[in-house]
Formats: structure tokens, C-alpha cells, sequence
């Protein structure tokens, strides 16, 4: 990959507050893309937004709850207001508290997961794919997980949400990619990240047992997803590409 691949490529990253969509936020900008950062915290967007514009690139921030379809419309217009129709949408927004067995799970608490983790990954589907589609262009890369085919102790919300996701991921290839839009998941293993702290004070199956030296940094994530918008990531296509595997390390270029 070039410094400069996406020099005037349009962008929006949700959940970029901290950690994976934060550092895709920087990555995205330093590579060229006009980044519209959405999350709910929109104080810690705003500080981004404007380091990001300090730094001599471009970003645009706004409050958005992806659960909230109207919200991602609004994101979708912002975009095209700034830096124009977006070339890639990164669904990254996601949610894996609170741990808890089935049996002592709330209720509400388990359906906010599949709303953000599962409408919200649709709702930024649905918002970019027509433009996308008309002109034959564009790249959503959904932040996937393990957990979207293995099953793990306390976390029935969000393996079933991942799964989904990467149920999504397949549907909208199966039916844009030979319209030209490249739709694939990135499942990342363990990232450095606050979820990283939730698993582990939850004290729930292996990967809280986890040393924290084991995580990889976030900023190797946004490495990926950069790769994967460009046309290396079209073989991944409709499925989702392994950070763990040597190979796709290699081929980033990460240690």
C-alpha cells in the first residue's frame, strides 16, 4: 500500500471514539480519505476530528447511534456534504456487555447487543449500498470476531450478533458484488482495547484468562481494514479475512 491510497476517497468509520475505530479513523485520514467519525461520545469525536484536521488531513465528526437508522442517513448525507458520496464504510460500532450466562442475562440488556451489533451493521448497509451499487464502486469492511462461528461461554449476545454479521456480510456480496461494491468482515482475535477490559473483569470463559501481552494493538486492525479496502482485499470478498493467519500478517506487512 501506497501513503496516499485513498487520496480523494470519502470515508466513515462508526464507533470512532477509541480503539479499532479510532485508530481506522487515522489510518483512513493519514492515507488521504475525507473520514466522517461517528459515535455516541461526541466529545471524544470532536477531539479526534480535530486532530485529525491538525494533522493536515481531512475528517468530519458527528453523534450517531447506529441502532438508529435515521442517524446513519443523516451520517450518509454528512459525508456526501463534505467529502462526497463514500467509497467505504467500516462498521466497527459494537458491543459485547454485559457478560453473562443466558439464564442471568437481561433482557434489554442482551437486545441493545443485537441492535447495535446486528441492525446496526444493516442500517450502514442499507445507507451506502444504493449509491455504491449506481456507480459501481465501493468497499464495507464489518469488524467480525471468532465468536461469529465458534460459541463461548457468556457470550450468547454477542456470538450470535457476530454471526449475523458475517450473514450480512455474505448476503450483501451475494448480491453487490458483481454490481462493483466489495463487502467483506476483517475478524481481528484479540485487539487492546476497553472490550478487552470488560472480558477480562467479567472473569467468563478462556479468553478473559487471557494475558493482556497477547493482545494486538488496534492500530494493526485499522492496518487491515486500510488493506482491505484497497484491491488486495478483493479476494476476501463475502467472507471474512483472519488476522490471526501468518499470511495475511505478512501480506499487510505487520510483525
Amino acid at each position: 500500500m501506497s501513503e496516499r491510497d485513498f487520496d480523494g476517497k470519502a470515508a466513515i468509520v462508526t464507533g470512532a471514539s477509541r480503539g479499532i475505530g479510532e485508530a481506522t479513523a487515522r489510518e483512513l485520514a493519514a492515507r488521504g480519505a475525507g473520514v466522517v467519525l461517528l459515535a455516541r461520545d461526541r466529545a471524544a469525536i470532536d477531539a479526534l476530528s480535530a486532530e485529525i484536521e491538525a494533522a493536515g488531513g481531512r475528517a468530519a465528526a458527528q453523534p450517531c447511534d447506529v441502532a438508529d437508522y435515521a442517524q446513519m442517513e443523516a451520517a450518509v448525507a454528512l459525508c456526501r456534504e463534505h467529502f462526497g458520496a463514500p467509497d467505504i464504510l467500516v462498521n466497527n460500532a459494537g458491543l459485547i456487555e454485559p457478560i453473562a450466562h443466558l439464564a442471568d442475562s437481561d433482557p434489554a440488556a442482551w437486545g441493545q447487543v443485537i441492535d447495535v451489533n446486528v441492525k446496526g451493521v444493516y442500517h450502514g448497509l442499507r445507507a451506502v449500498l444504493p449509491e455504491m451499487a449506481a456507480r459501481g464502486s465501493g468497499v464495507v469492511v464489518t469488524i467480525s470476531s471468532g465468536a461469529a462461528t465458534s460459541a463461548l461461554e457468556g457470550w450468547s449476545h454477542y456470538c450470535a450478533s457476530k454471526a449475523a454479521a458475517l450473514m450480512l456480510t455474505r448476503c450483501a456480496d451475494l448480491e453487490y458484488g458483481a454490481k462493483g461494491v466489495r463487502v467483506v468482515g476483517l475478524s481481528p482475535g484479540t485487539v487492546a482495547t476497553h472490550m478487552q477490559v470488560a472480558i477480562k473483569a467479567s472473569g467468563i470463559n478462556p479468553v478473559s484468562q487471557l494475558d493482556p501481552s497477547v493482545h494486538i494493538p488496534p492500530e494493526w486492525v485499522a492496518k487491515a481494514v486500510a488493506y482491505l479496502c484497497t484491491p488486495a482485499g478483493a479476494a476476501y470478498a463475502g467472507g471474512d479475512m483472519s488476522l490471526r493467519e501468518p499470511s495475511v500478517r505478512a501480506a499487510i506487512g505487520l510483525g
